[in-house]
């Protein structure tokens, strides 16, 4: 993706580059990534997230790829190739291959560690079961660990190594370590039993200890990926419903070619049930395609020649040729991926605490691990060495901030992919942390909330005339007519099979209206002005056309042969679900404002009927955002929602932003929300969403904190004194890997979270 910035009085090229990293554990590797690959020349800004093991980096154009690899790389950490469109798969098989070998080392170590478990069972103070004296014998327990230590265990040394050579810590020391001290202590004492004898020290073995730390931390990895897998499965549904081939027509031939070749005004030939390759507008034939997939709308939206269709679309009835307007990276779908991919990449600003804690959180764990190794050494019972290497080894074991970095990155992730399910874009995760803070909500009018299109609301008949002559009549001296107003009229017309006939004479009457001669009769279509300049009697349509006003609707009048033969009111109509959007935001306890440039009257009148209070009207394009402006300096948090290229600097004005996707590429960039169809349940699913994913990011972040201020003292022996309780430092691996996967647990619950119905 390229963009560019603005420095020195010149534009600098920048590229967005996402480097898929493996290696990464915890909080604390993700600060070491995003610290290595900011230190590289051109580097704008770098974040990594670790639920997508992904590094997201913003350089300047000219910065190599291979650089921001290698600084990973240095890091201590592997970077994936990046292949392209393929990078998902890569990660993806990446992915599969590390479960399968997750799996076959945790199979491996608990077959050694379990021996292992039961011959210690006397030794940790388990009565009354019978264990093998050839599996208490610490020769044959050595044999057994050695494996687990060095083969099932040797990740955590690989990645304690290349932290050490940069002097850095992470988790993968605290386990390196942590496991290390019990093996080699117990090294010590099945070889060198006499020396601890003649300090004064019983020997004692701890393998089983090293083993089984290893074995649950690996099992907590384990379960961990299998998770991480599952929150990006939105992902690899948006991926799927890509048609794999497009039967295109040339030559006079039919064609059946990967997807990947169809070009830009080539002729898809989409049949029954299959799905719409390619963004496109229909030339022939009529279908009903299922678009559910993409705007999360449920019913089959007609189409027919000259309406544009979505690729990945379902054609549920019959068959339609389309001419190809997107491909490829272009397509609805291909952006909608795009953004969903860069949200999930994404940080809010929330995540910053849990950052900054993980920068010092390892060497603090540390140094509290010593500490407590020296005042068990020098205040412990006997046998303080014993109480002491226990103690530490909890310690260490039992602060591992996996949860801490995943906290809130599973959470953004599931809120995002649910969203884009939903047809809600959430387009990074400050939006999503921003739209659960607001207060106030400003709707655009024309094309948000009304359809922007004017449409037949009334055909009022006079002296005589029938309402079906007012439409024959009208829609005939309009006929081909470019105006909104004109184009209404024709269209209401042919819906209602009107007969029509084509004008033989036609003239405009600059700001009054038309006047046409068909089939003989002399028709007027305008306004009242218009009428008595010909000396043409209103008589009660007046009246009609002023109460019609008062409604917020245009009126306009009809004669046919000098009399007045009725009022045809036309009005930009309300979306399906406007009002019960703007009554749901309203017992949500938000403020709805509507915002447009129409006359005061006209939008008093949609107000109304909209339930709407607070109206900003007559409002230029150009003071959209000044309006917002003052509503944020009167402390309002305000979010936006509008669809044309007047709305852009508003929407990036507000403190967020959302378009209806139906509207411009303009307002769909300013936006922090993007409704993928024109349905403004959407507003509401946003805001819901929103609540609910940071309502999980402060329950994962407060249960990952809470973990490690009551468990690391727990681990130190801080209840010893009163109850002669010391943390055994297996539960304490235990109860670290579950923390890990009850965070990204606790996150997989968005997946069913439910849009909200007006």
């Amino acid at each position: 993706m390229i963009s560019h910035v603005s420095g020195q009085g010149r534009d600098v090229q920048t590229n967005r580059v996402q480097i898929p990293v493996r290696g990464m554990s915890c909080a604390s590797c993700v600060h070491k990534v995003e610290h290595a690959l900011r230190g590289v020349d051109g580097v704008l800004s770098a974040s990594v997230n670790l639920a997508m093991e992904r590094a997201t980096v913003e350089a300047v154009a000219t910065t190599p790829v291979a650089d921001l690899r290698r600084a990973v790389r240095e890091a201590g950490y592997e970077p994936l190739e990046v292949v392209g469109e393929a990078v998902h798969d890569d990660e993806r098989e990446a992915r599969r291959r590390e479960i399968a070998a997750l799996r076959r080392k945790l199979i491996a170590g608990a077959v050694l560690s379990l021996p292992l478990l039961w011959g210690s069972l006397a030794h940790m103070g388990v009565r009354g079961i019978w264990s093998p004296g050839i599996l208490m014998n610490w020769y044959v327990q050595l044999v057994l660990a050695t494996p687990v230590q060095f083969w099932v265990g040797w990740q955590f040394y690989r990645g304690a190594w290349a932290m050490a050579r940069r002097r850095a810590t992470d988790m993968n020391t605290l386990i390196a370590v942590g496991t290390s001290a019990a093996f080699g202590s117990s090294i010590a004492a099945t070889f060198f039993p006499r020396a601890f004898s003649a300090a004064g020290v019983e020997p004692q073995v701890y393998y089983e200890t090293s083993a089984i730390i290893i074995v649950l931390v690996l099992m907590g990895r384990f379960l961990e990926a299998r998770a991480k897998g599952q929150t990006s499965e939105a992902i690899r549904k948006l991926i799927n419903l890509q048609a794999k081939t497009a039967r295109v027509r040339r030559d006079g031939r039919e064609l059946d070619i990967p997807v990947e070749d169809v070009q830009v005004g080539d002729l898809v030939v989409v049949r029954a049930g299959e799905k719409v390759p390619v963004d496109g507008v229909v030339e022939e034939g009529q279908s009903a395609l299922d678009e559910s997939m993409l705007t999360g709308e449920s019913l089959p939206v007609d189409k027919g020649p000259g309406d544009t269709v979505i690729g990945a679309a379902i054609n549920k009835t019959g068959a339609f040729s389309l001419r190809a307007t997107r491909v490829g990276r272009d397509t609805v779908l291909a952006q909608i991926i795009r953004l969903v991919q860069d949200a999930q990449g994404s940080k809010a600003p929330i995540q910053r605490l849990a950052d900054r804690v993980a920068s010092y959180f390892v060497p603090a764990v540390i140094g509290v691990a010593a500490l407590t190794l020296l005042a068990w050494l020098a205040f412990g019972p006997a046998p303080s060495l014993a109480y002491a290497l226990v103690t530490f080894i909890a310690v260490l074991i039992i602060a591992c901030p996996c949860a801490l970095g995943l906290a809130t990155p599973t959470a953004i992730m599931v809120g995002t992919g649910r969203g884009a399910e939903q047809g809600v874009l959430i387009k990074s995760g400050e939006a999503l942390e921003t739209a659960h803070r607001i207060d106030t909500v400003v709707l655009d009018k024309t094309g948000t909330l009304t359809r922007g299109q004017p449409s037949v609301t009334d055909v009022v008949p006079f002296d005589g005339f029938r309402a079906v002559d007012v439409l024959r009549g009208a829609g005939s001296a309009e006929w081909g007519s470019e105006h909104p107003l004109g184009e209404a009229i024709v269209r209401r017309a042919t819906e209602q099979a009107v007969d029509l006939t084509r004008p033989d004479r036609f003239g405009a009457v600059p700001g009054h209206g038309i006047e046409a001669t068909v089939g003989g009769r002399t028709i007027l279509v305008g306004n009242p002005q218009m009428l008595r300049d010909r000396q043409i009697s209103l008589a009660g349509a007046e009246a009609t056309g002023r109460e019609l006003a008062r409604e917020g609707k245009t009126p306009i009048y009809v004669a046919i042969d000098k009399k007045v033969a009725g009022v045809i009111a036309v009005a930009d109509t309300l979306k399906v679900h406007s009002r019960d959007v703007v009554q749901a935001l309203r017992r949500m306890g938000l403020d709805v404002v509507m915002l447009s440039g129409d006359n005061r009257v006209t939008t008093q009148a949609i107000a109304a009927q909209l339930g709407v209070e607070h109206v900003l009207a007559e409002v230029l394009p150009q003071h959209k955002a000044e309006e917002v402006r003052k509503l944020q300096s009167a402390g309002r948090r305000v979010a936006m929602v509008g669809d044309g290229i007047n709305d852009a600097p508003a929407l990036a004005q507000a403190d967020l932003g959302v378009a209806i996707g139906a509207g411009t590429d303009v307002a769909i960039e300013s936006a922090g929300i993007v409704l993928i169809g024109e349905d403004l349940r959407g507003i509401l699913t946003a805001i819901a969403l929103s609540k609910q994913t940071m309502r999980t990011i402060k329950q994962n972040l407060f249960w990952a904190f809470a973990y490690n201020v009551v468990l690391i003292p727990l681990a130190a022996g801080a209840l010893y004194p009163l109850f002669g309780i010391l943390l055994n430092p297996m539960l304490a691996a235990l109860a670290m890997a579950l923390s890990s996967v009850s965070v990204v647990t606790n996150s997989l619950r968005l997946r069913w979270f439910r849009p909200v119905t007006a």
